[in-house]
């Protein structure tokens, strides 16, 4: 048996003010894509704002469905319709806010396990790393520098 340790390397900022300028309006747009979040069911609002390298913008919110498998979380609707619109142009930076209408989210919400596998598709897909940037309703921002910092053993078409 070998025994291997795996880590990762976040940094994690006190507030949004700490961030650079530009992952600043990129949350900030994160955060009123949030508020366009059709959650009816579980009340959790999530935002996603995504920074290409053409310069464009585009973001996502999560998008629910009575069916609770038929929804999408926001970092995907943002994903696949950046794709979709932009096919070939890199995600350089993703910024996520999250908030619950049942109680304060204030510690850093990161996506969620499908949301992980679709940011690990594009970042191999490109070929270049995807900075992650996530937090609740207000409160600290984590960095991640890629999403291998938060899913370290990835599932790629290298298994097919």
């Amino acid at each position: 048996m070998k025994k291997i340790t795996i880590s990762a390397d976040l940094e994690v900022y006190d507030s949004e003010n700490e961030l650079p300028q530009d992952v600043q309006s990129l949350m900030t747009q994160a955060i009123e894509a949030r508020e366009k979040s059709y959650s009816p069911y579980s009340k959790f609002k999530v935002g996603a704002a995504l920074f290409l390298e053409n310069g464009e913008v585009i973001t996502g919110s999560n998008q629910e469905n009575a069916s609770y498998p038929a929804g999408l979380c926001a970092e995907r609707t943002a994903i696949f319709y950046a794709g979709a619109k932009y096919p070939g142009i890199k995600i350089e930076k993703i910024a996520i806010s999250a908030r619950s209408e049942n109680h304060h989210v204030e510690i850093p919400t990161p996506p969620c396990g499908s949301c992980r596998q679709a940011i690990a598709e594009y970042e191999v897909k490109q070929e270049e790393p995807i900075e992650i940037y996530f937090m609740g309703e207000k409160g600290k921002v984590v960095k991640a520098n890629s999403i291998s910092d938060l899913l370290p053993l990835i599932f790629d078409n290298s298994y097919l």
